[in-house]
């Protein structure tokens, strides 16, 4: 009796029309469309986009070179050298380098930061058109940091109550 039921349902296809009916169900329904350029859905403060590099209020940055970043990091994609700065003897980063192929954006280079000087933004509109622009040097982290660090200090206050 099985085989027969079976048989008449594969007959009459009655597993492609409960699809059909999903999809008739559906389509006279109203339509979330979100036109991605001009329209952007509100994200968290705790989003984790592109890196970038903080400085103090008196424009010295932040980085210590202490290397917590670069050891922490489980992609590896964090490449740090440090030397002693000529002015003061304090310990700086010479070349502060990111890959974004290898950065899986788990956020543990700034949990782990001590100075708070690396920051995951909110900026997700990123892309590369040649070879090498994946890895992001000191200089442009330090310009992403100068250039966002109003939105960045907001979402760090946002979110300072629950850290």
């Amino acid at each position: 009796m099985k085989k027969v039921v079976d048989y008449l349902k594969s007959l009459l296809l009655l597993e492609l029309a409960a699809g059909l009916w999903v999809t008739l169900k559906y389509l006279f329904k109203h339509k979330y469309t979100l036109r991605f350029p001009m329209e952007t859905i509100p994200r968290s403060v705790r989003f984790r986009g592109l890196h970038a590099l903080r400085r103090y209020p008196n424009g010295e940055e932040r980085c210590i070179a202490c290397k917590l970043c670069e050891a922490v990091c489980p992609a590896l994609a964090i490449t740090i050298d440090s030397a002693p700065r000529a002015s003061d003897g304090q310990r700086r980063t010479t070349r502060y380098d990111i890959d974004l192929f290898k950065c899986i954006y788990c956020g543990f280079c700034e949990e782990s930061c001590p100075v708070d000087s690396i920051v995951l933004t909110d900026i997700l509109e990123y892309h590369m058109e040649r070879r090498g622009e994946n890895i992001i040097t000191k200089p442009q982290l330090l310009a992403m940091g100068d250039r966002f660090e109003k939105s960045i200090a907001a979402n760090r206050a946002q979110d300072a109550a629950y850290r």
